[in-house]
């Protein structure tokens, strides 16, 4: 799936900015900071953090999903194993390149933390399902069937996490997420039988 020069530059401004701002959340407290400051450190104006995240929890919340189009979303989502989707997705961000605790997972105690963070992505969380659940629907599933189905998927996911948070990050978090969504299997299993 290749991308622009200018869509390149557009996510690496973004992920500088979320750095920029995870720096000074884990140095001074998530309501310390101010959205002028994150701008200071990142470099850029605060219109820019405005325009790319609308808000400091949306600074938290936002990953590559939120600006993944329908059809690149499409690619990546097995209708038939939603649950093997989600794990490989994790896998994936753990297995990322780079130094230091990947840029998603510092986030994630923030969901757990700030209860302004947390109403954002569960806000987040629901968008995500509306998306997903017509990628469900058909086949196996009705609309019904698929928006439920999605919802347990993704805020699931959610739970996953926040026992990844509350054992302290002992394990990595596709396994959390492989153990936790391992329940919902059989609702796309229904008919292998």
């Amino acid at each position: 799936m290749a991308t622009g020069l200018r869509e390149r530059w557009r996510e690496k401004a973004r992920r500088t900015i979320q750095e920029c701002a995870l720096d000074l959340f884990d140095e001074r407290g998530f309501g310390a900071v101010t959205i002028e400051e994150i701008a200071a450190a990142a470099e850029v104006s605060p219109s820019s953090v405005y325009r790319y995240f609308g808000t400091k929890e949306g600074l938290i919340v936002a990953d590559e999903f939120d600006t993944m189009s329908q059809e690149a979303l499409e690619e990546l989502f097995d209708r038939e194993d939603p649950v093997g989707t989600m794990t490989r997705i994790v896998r994936d961000y753990e297995a990322a390149p780079g130094g230091g605790e990947p840029v998603p997972w510092r986030r994630i105690r923030y969901f757990f933390k700030e209860p302004s963070v947390r109403t954002a992505f569960c806000a987040s969380l629901d968008r995500a399902s509306l998306r997903i659940a017509p990628l469900m629907a058909g086949g196996r599933l009705t609309e019904t069937q698929a928006r439920v189905a999605a919802n347990a998927l993704v805020f699931g996911y959610f739970a996953a996490l926040e026992q990844w948070y509350l054992d302290g990050g002992t394990r990595p978090v596709a396994a959390y997420v492989e153990e936790g969504l391992s329940p919902l299997r059989p609702i796309w299993s229904v008919g292998d039988q």
